[in-house]
């Protein structure tokens, strides 16, 4: 990693933990949530579905494109081992593209949350 992304990463996690105590305190008491409240949780919700699906596409393209290449690679330097090669390799990108399917149904349990019914404890 270069210096300019370790630096970038450090400040990015920096932010994200000196933001924490603020997340953490309690809301004043409310008698019940107010429509304003809800349709933030609902932007809030169809920002995080949105972050989980394209983070978990854009890792999962970039192992399954490193497993084709390593795959192709290791088949070519030996090529009495194609089958089993082929193997693994074809069982890596299930693996990998499961990974990927089970992000989409969490983006989607999110995405589904009935927001109306909705009711923080006091």
């Amino acid at each position: 990693m270069s210096k300019k992304l370790k630096a970038l990463s450090f400040l990015a996690v920096t932010v994200v933990l000196t933001a924490l105590p603020v997340l953490a305190q309690e809301a004043a008491a409310r008698p019940a949530v107010a429509p304003k409240d809800q349709a933030d949780l609902f932007k809030l919700s169809l920002i995080v579905g949105g972050a989980i699906i394209t983070l978990a596409v854009i890792a999962g393209a970039f192992c399954q494109a490193k497993a084709i290449s390593a795959g192709c690679e290791g088949i070519s330097r030996n090529p009495a081992g194609a089958p089993t090669i082929r193997f693994l390799l074809l069982l890596g990108l299930v693996l990998i593209e499961t990974l990927v399917i089970y992000a989409l149904l969490i983006t989607i349990i999110i995405l589904m949350v009935q927001w109306g019914n909705y009711v923080p404890k006091a």
